[in-house]
């Protein structure tokens, strides 16, 4: 089984400037010299950590991370204006430009996949390859399925959790139901839906796991921000069309592409992932028979490391 590799710094850092209110952390690690790799973290509203870097030989590749808008360490955190997927999807291209390459490697996960597949569908001349978890392809059905009739069955104690957090009529729609309570003028209100709503994400994302770890009942301002963020998005359809993914794969079918999904994954079900597949029936398609959701686990890292290592050899002609 393979591991991630050891701990690295970054050579450099720095913040894109995007020409409005933000700034975007970007950080370079690796080799400068080799094959340049994006990492794509998911969310919207999560950002990147340490870790993250440890996907890839140091010595082979060029490893780029960056904190999308308002999330990590980009300026100002939580920030909703002027943050769009057409506004990430603008500043990886900036990164890119900026850093003077011509073709890169996609990693992501979740809806790091979804902004991998929307970036190499407009982008496509710069996609050397593309390695995707957990897909999460932005459909309704897939924003329904975690918030409706669905993720609600497998842990629905959590489930009733979040819904008897929400102010408003039952008869409203549940995200809107969610919206109202994080934006609306009762602060305890605010803070509890925020909560409630970490914690289905929580659950549903880490399953058994989730038991033993401990939440504190404060709620940090950060952390509705953060929240809202998310929903910012899923409210706005994740500002793409719908179906809008699948209906594009023709325009990618010729990127090498690595498909991994977990069997038990309840926050993007294996479905998104088989669909995809049947879009690009020449990518690769992995199903590990015992992982979740999250790049965590040795069956998941084992199949992401192994995936990052055979891209190497292929791209490079070791192979």
């Amino acid at each position: 089984m393979k591991k991630l590799f050891p701990e690295i710094q970054p050579f450099h850092t720095f913040f894109l400037e995007t020409g409005n209110q933000h700034s975007v952390y970007v950080e370079q690690s690796g080799n400068p010299n080799g094959l340049p790799v994006i990492f794509l973290h998911g969310g919207p509203c999560s950002g990147t950590r340490p870790d993250h870097r440890r996907f890839f030989h140091p010595e082979k590749y060029h490893i780029i991370l960056f904190d999308q808008r308002a999330c990590g360490l980009s300026l100002p955190f939580g920030e909703i204006e002027n943050n769009t997927t057409q506004d990430l999807l603008n500043d990886m291209e900036s990164i890119r430009k900026l850093l003077d390459i011509k073709k890169w490697v996609l990693f992501g996960g979740s809806w790091g996949a979804t902004l991998a597949l929307l970036y190499a569908q407009q982008f496509t001349q710069h996609v050397e390859a593309m390695i995707l978890r957990g897909v999460f392809l932005a459909r309704q059905k897939d924003l329904d399925w975690f918030l409706q009739e669905g993720a609600g069955r497998i842990y629905p104690e959590q489930w009733h959790h979040l819904v008897e957090s929400l102010p408003g009529s039952k008869c409203q729609a549940l995200l809107e139901r969610i919206c109202e309570g994080l934006w609306g003028e009762d602060e305890v209100a605010r803070l509890r839906v925020a909560r409630e709503w970490d914690n289905w994400g929580g659950q549903v994302a880490l399953g058994e796991e989730y038991q033993v770890l401990q939440h504190d009942n404060h709620v940090s301002q950060k952390l509705l921000k953060q929240v809202r963020m998310e929903l910012h998005y899923a409210k706005n359809h994740y500002f793409i069309d719908e179906n809008q993914i699948l209906n594009n794969c023709h325009r990618i079918s010729n990127v090498r592409t690595v498909i991994i999904h977990g069997r038990n994954d309840f926050v993007c079900p294996i479905e998104a992932g088989y669909s995809l597949h049947r879009a690009l029936p020449d990518a690769e398609y992995i199903v590990l028979p015992n992982a979740g959701h999250v790049a965590q686990g040795e069956e998941m890292i084992d199949s992401l490391v192994t995936a990052t290592e055979k891209n190497y050899a292929e791209i490079s002609g070791e192979l």
